[in-house]
């Protein structure tokens, strides 16, 4: 039996902003013999092209980042508030000094040799990757970087 059960990610009830803001989530790429994980409470989910996508942000000192740019998957994952402790450890800390698996007990689950995520996780987004380009600070409209808030309001219109 399957640990994790596959869902049409249009059917979520999370609040994705939520999680990303308050509980965080682990980036993860490789293959089984070599991977790593990082921490991240920045991305964006949505649909582009009538299909649903994820953007991550990368920061290119991460180690995470080689793995990411070096495998055509990763997973984002999320865990319930009782594993924050561990997705800041994992936030702290590289992968090139530190076996964050071995000192935090996450137990690496593979859905197959080179799509990562791990047991203790209550929502994986598998994602594959479709485009990959730098930030440019020269071509940010607002300085994104140093605002706390970019949306400013959100309208849902009744029906």
């Amino acid at each position: 039996m399957e640990l994790f059960e596959n869902i049409n990610v249009k059917t979520l009830s999370v609040n994705l902003f939520h999680q990303l803001d308050n509980e965080w989530m682990l980036i993860t790429a490789g293959t089984q013999e070599n991977f790593n994980t990082m921490t991240a409470s920045w991305g964006s989910f949505g649909i582009l092209w009538n299909k649903p996508i994820a953007i991550t942000f990368i920061r290119p000192q991460r180690y995470t980042l080689n793995f990411v740019e070096a495998n055509e998957y990763f997973t984002l994952s999320f865990f319930d508030n009782s594993y924050k402790s561990i997705l800041n450890f994992c936030g702290q800390y590289s992968g090139k000094e530190v076996n964050k698996i071995a000192k935090t007990g996450l137990k690496p689950y593979f859905f197959n040799k080179n799509i990562i995520t791990y047991e203790q996780a209550m929502l994986v987004f598998e994602c594959r990757k479709i485009y990959v380009d730098d930030l440019k600070h020269k071509t940010l409209l607002i300085k994104i970087l140093s605002q706390k808030f970019i949306l400013q309001r959100i309208f849902i219109k009744y029906l």
